[in-house]
């Protein structure tokens, strides 16, 4: 196993603090989680992939808002060994695990987030709105592949706003960023966009409202994401097009009521 193969696997103890802290906000920001060589090693990997597998090849100007936020490749980890072994990583779904409280965790899946120089913002939403899944048990990791300032666009929390039940309904877009931006500031949700530095990792639930602005900066913001969920959790019948998607596309169409356990949805933790 090489050096960075190893750190993937090294077990990390997430403070009590932070566990609180994610759930009461619904998100929770950790500093020096990866070594920078860690990251660094894996990013031209990632970048390739991305690369290769995109397929959104419009000019920004003839965009709509969604596609000017970034560029979006998922599972990546089925079309390379590399990109696996960080998919795959015992640390960062151990930390997933503590935090969700829960014994087990299985990916749902990844997704490459890649916002161009020049790319719009990402709008208000939350996540879960595009997931059939049967609870709340689910947790993004968010993992930038360089250091992330206000210019590029680093992800923006609302805190506590996955208490509220708002915005469930929305589909990302500019009513899900005018609905929810009225909604944020009406709520008084204090707001977290501070920079991520080379080896921060953040964690949200699928119900925290979150956005991102656009990238003022003259370099492509390249991150990873990983969706876990409980191990335990099951399929829900599918409640819009989107998730009839997802069913199809990350859950092997299993029926309402099953175990997420297909075949895309490996268990990449366990505490037995």
């Amino acid at each position: 196993m090489t050096t960075a193969g190893a750190e993937l696997d090294q077990h990390y103890a997430v403070a009590p603090g932070d566990v609180e802290r994610y759930a009461a906000n619904g998100f929770v920001k950790l500093r020096g989680v990866l070594s920078p060589d860690l990251v660094a090693h894996y990013e031209p990997e990632i970048t390739a992939q991305v690369i290769r597998l995109n397929s959104q090849h419009l000019p920004l100007a003839e965009r709509d808002t969604y596609s000017r936020a970034f560029l979006q490749v998922v599972n990546l980890w089925r079309h390379s060994d590399v990109v696996r072994d960080f998919v795959f990583s015992r640390r960062l779904a151990g930390m997933a695990a503590q935090l969700l409280g829960v014994p087990a965790v299985r990916l749902y899946h990844d997704q490459a987030l890649y916002k161009e120089a020049g790319g719009g913002f990402t709008p208000w939403h939350v996540d879960q709105h595009y997931w059939p899944l049967s609870t709340d048990r689910t947790v993004t990791a968010w993992v930038p592949l360089q250091d992330t300032p206000a210019e590029l666009g680093p992800l923006t929390f609302a805190a506590g706003s996955h208490r509220s039940g708002y915005g469930q309904t929305l589909e990302i877009s500019d009513e899900s960023e005018a609905q929810l931006d009225a909604f944020v500031a009406a709520g008084g949700f204090p707001i977290d966009d501070s920079p991520y530095a080379l080896g921060d990792v953040s964690f949200h639930t699928g119900w925290t409202i979150h956005r991102a602005p656009g990238n003022r900066g003259d370099i492509p913001r390249r991150v990873m994401t990983i969706i876990y969920m409980d191990a335990a959790i099951e399929v829900a019948q599918p409640t819009n097009r989107f998730q009839h998607a997802d069913w199809a596309a990350f859950l092997d169409s299993r029926p309402a009521g099953s175990v997420a356990s297909g075949p895309l949805n490996p268990m990449l933790w366990s505490a037995d």
